[in-house]
């Protein structure tokens, strides 16, 4: 019995939907790093430590002070999380 070889190429678009409305994920950031990512946020005092929920895509969905808040968010909008690092 042999192996068969699967190739499968996704495309920039495809793997950007990939996990959209499924998965999302938790960062911690600090708050010099906000404006990037969530331009409508008022200002911060600098060096705060702060975490961030977004889609699977990178759409910011949440930021927060406390940690928990973004898994209950996650599990609101019954997204699976992935932290990143």
């Amino acid at each position: 019995m042999g192996l068969k070889h699967v190739s499968s190429h996704l495309s920039k678009t495809d793997l950007a939907h990939l996990g959209a409305g499924e998965v999302g994920y938790i960062r911690k950031m600090r708050s010099d790093e906000v404006s990037r990512c969530f331009p409508e946020a008022p200002s911060m005092e600098p060096g705060l430590d702060l975490w961030a929920l977004f889609g699977a895509d990178g759409t910011p969905i949440l930021l927060t002070d406390n940690r928990s808040s973004t898994f209950f968010k996650a599990a609101e909008d019954d997204l699976k999380t992935v932290t990143l690092h």
